[in-house]
């Protein structure tokens, strides 16, 4: 099986593995990042590693719908985030994004530069026609990578994410191919 890496000027994405264990529950575990995130701060590593292991086994099946990557200096393997993509169904040829990047990392443009490389991936090699986001209205350091990104905002709805200060409206936004 060839294991996918995406590389861009900063950073490699790389597929999740056992390893990274550690440094995935610290990231779940941060206040900052859990604030928009509807995962919820894990009781323990045991709770994350059932995580990484359902993402792990997504990884590696022979048709993969969901991939997740390590975000990773190209320079060594400092991992600095998390980012995916789920496929939804074959016939309408779309996609979810996601990526959560530990606060050491933020407003430096290495989301903005991982989510590039997936929707590169997304449209060059998984032939895609719409590859979608959701965003918590409040969220505005990841509306800021979506919009940088060239994503546009098509919808607010209303109390979708169940998150830990409440129930919060949420921002849907696409691209597709042809933009």
């Amino acid at each position: 099986m060839n294991i996918l890496i995406l590389k861009t000027e900063r950073l490699i994405l790389r597929p999740i593995t056992l390893l990274d264990l550690d440094y995935i529950h610290e990231l779940h575990s941060l206040k900052e990042t859990d604030e928009f995130n509807t995962l919820g701060i894990p009781e323990n590593s045991e709770e994350t590693k059932l995580l990484l292991e359902k993402w792990i086994f997504e990884n590696n099946k022979a048709l993969t719908t969901h991939f997740t990557f390590a975000v990773e200096f190209s320079t060594g393997n400092q991992i600095i985030g998390l980012i995916g993509i789920n496929l939804g169904k074959v016939k309408y040829k779309n996609a979810e994004v996601w990526f959560k990047f530990h606060p050491n990392y933020w407003n430096k443009g290495f989301a903005t530069e991982s989510l590039k490389e997936i929707l590169r991936f997304g449209f060059n090699e998984l032939n895609l026609h719409r590859i979608e986001a959701g965003c918590a209205v409040g969220n505005v350091g990841s509306i800021h990578v979506l919009e940088k990104t060239g994503m546009t905002r098509e919808a607010h709805t209303r109390e979708l994410l169940p998150l830990s200060s409440g129930w919060s409206d949420n921002y849907g936004y696409a691209i597709l191919a042809t933009d």
